[in-house]
């Protein structure tokens, strides 16, 4: 998992960006987390991606992780201009995008605002491909939800929740190495206020009580699909899998990798299969380019 000592932060237009940089050749791998995250939800991914020779990229979104709120628009489209902003600081002109749930979604727009900065594009449980969401999304953007939240949030609560789950653990201990987040520790990172503002914010961006707001299916038309590659975990309760489908079939020479027994995080259940399929995805992409790593 990447240190508080592997992250840089810089200011651009008034507002704080945390990223993390690790150096390789070739067109960068831009790494973009899901609501309620950070570049600590890659785990050692980046650290494992770069020792194959690829230059890593990985950013915490606007409230999220170590980055300010910018302006207070959390709207995908203010993501993507903030991630677009922080590669020209970079200079960097070209990235293979991969993003994970609220991620892909900000890498989708990122795509159809800037498509000739994209050399490929990787979803993985990406949100905008349907209107299905888990209740608890639904429920936490309902007008006046920051107050359960905060109750949600308190150490009391999370403390008790962490010891029913490491209980929980002991009698299922299949659980303990699915690779999924726990739901405490995503409660436990939302302690923090700005943190769990970013988070009410953005998710009321993208959910509604009726389920997701933002759609980019419309927008698929213009992608090229062989340099689409769809990650999904076929146990995903937060997204359903059908999503993954979905996108796929609308996308004709699209990849689809399918992780078995994984949920929403299938990138952290199973590190070795995503990474492989990330790695081979950017040297089938470059390869039929002609943008070989050099």
């Amino acid at each position: 998992m990447p240190t508080p000592q592997d992250r840089s932060t810089v200011r651009l237009h008034g507002h704080s960006v945390a990223y993390l940089d690790l150096p390789g050749p070739g067109i960068p791998l831009f790494l973009l987390h899901g609501v309620a995250s950070s570049i600590d939800t890659w785990d050692d991914i980046p650290q494992r991606l770069a020792a194959q020779g690829r230059r890593v990229i990985a950013v915490d979104l606007l409230g999220h992780g170590e980055s300010g709120p910018g302006n207070g628009d959390y709207s995908l489209g203010a993501n993507a201009a903030s991630a677009r902003d922080l590669l020209d600081h970079l200079g960097v002109d070209r990235v293979h995008l991969a993003g994970h749930s609220l991620g892909g979604g900000v890498a989708m727009q990122f795509t159809y605002q800037f498509r000739d900065r994209v050399e490929s594009l990787s979803l993985i449980s990406s949100g905008g491909l349907g209107t299905q969401v888990n209740g608890a999304l639904r429920a936490a953007s309902l007008p006046g939800s920051e107050v359960v939240m905060r109750l949600l949030v308190s150490e009391r609560v999370v403390s008790t929740l962490t010891r029913f789950e490491a209980l929980r653990g002991a009698l299922s201990p299949e659980r303990r190495t699915s690779g999924e987040p726990s739901t405490s520790d995503k409660l436990r990172s939302l302690q923090d206020p700005r943190r769990l503002e970013g988070f009410l914010a953005t998710l009321r961006s993208v959910v509604g009580p009726v389920g997701q707001r933002v759609s980019a299916l419309d927008k698929l038309e213009s992608v090229d699909p062989a340099k689409v590659l769809i990650v999904w975990g076929e146990e995903d309760r937060v997204l359903p899998q059908a999503h993954g489908l979905a996108a796929h079939a609308l996308l004709p020479g699209s990849r689809l990798v399918l992780v078995p027994a994984a949920g929403h995080h299938p990138h952290t259940h199973a590190p070795d299969q995503v990474i492989d399929a990330l790695l081979e995805h950017i040297s089938v992409v470059e390869s039929r380019s002609g943008s070989l790593t050099v």
